[in-house]
């Protein structure tokens, strides 16, 4: 059974859906990443968005150890459903409102919300069957939501191939974790050519004296 790891809510059980539709993330990944992001600094305060959410569980972890709201995204009914109740599990333990499930296909939902609604934390664990081309597309949907500073976790099979990353957005790390593959991405940061520099500093007035 999956469960709360740590923070506010830790060690509390987390529903599971039903059925081998949905691929949970096991506690033992789910471990290794929180140690990373806590590393990051980006789980206190962050809004937190979980796409593809199956349980929850990535999301909900994230609301205990300190996020600020989390959007829980998942079409599928009864995994929806699923999402519900570990939200009321962690919002009675917040004693408010941190985590919002939305019943959504993913793209449907990021082409409605405006374009000013940024996240700090981004989880991506879709489905197997899902593929490169698609997630490419679902990564280019959530470029203009990224907040500065944004990290972006897409978790995937060891098997697939790297994502297919939109301009504006790169890989900084990754790691394996058995049949698990995690890929860690930022916003890219636009470098300033060494010759536009030196161009500026040649028309900044000098001080007279």
């Amino acid at each position: 059974m999956s469960r709360i790891i740590a923070g506010a809510a830790g060690g509390m059980p987390l529903t599971s859906v039903p059925g081998s539709l949905t691929r949970p993330t096991t506690d033992r990944v789910k471990e290794a990443l929180f140690s990373r992001l806590d590393a990051f600094e980006v789980v206190a305060d962050a809004r937190v968005l979980d796409l593809y959410a199956g349980s929850g569980s990535l999301g909900v972890e994230s609301a205990s150890r300190g996020a600020e709201t989390v959007d829980l995204v998942e079409f599928d009914a009864k995994a929806s459903e699923v999402c519900q109740r570990n939200a009321d599990l962690v919002n009675t333990v917040a004693r408010r409102k941190v985590v919002s499930v939305h019943r959504s296909k993913v793209e449907s939902f990021l082409d409605r919300t405006q374009d000013s609604v940024r996240w700090d934390l981004i989880f991506l664990d879709p489905p197997y069957p899902l593929d490169e081309p698609a997630l490419a597309e679902v990564l280019a949907k959530l470029l203009p939501h990224l907040a500065e500073g944004a990290v972006v976790v897409v978790e995937r099979s060891a098997r697939t191939p790297e994502p297919s990353w939109p301009e504006g957005m790169e890989r900084f790390a990754e790691r394996k974790y058995g049949e698990t593959r995690l890929w860690f991405a930022e916003p890219s940061v636009e470098e300033v050519p060494e010759a536009d520099v030196a161009e500026a500093l040649d028309e900044q007035p000098e001080n007279g004296n």
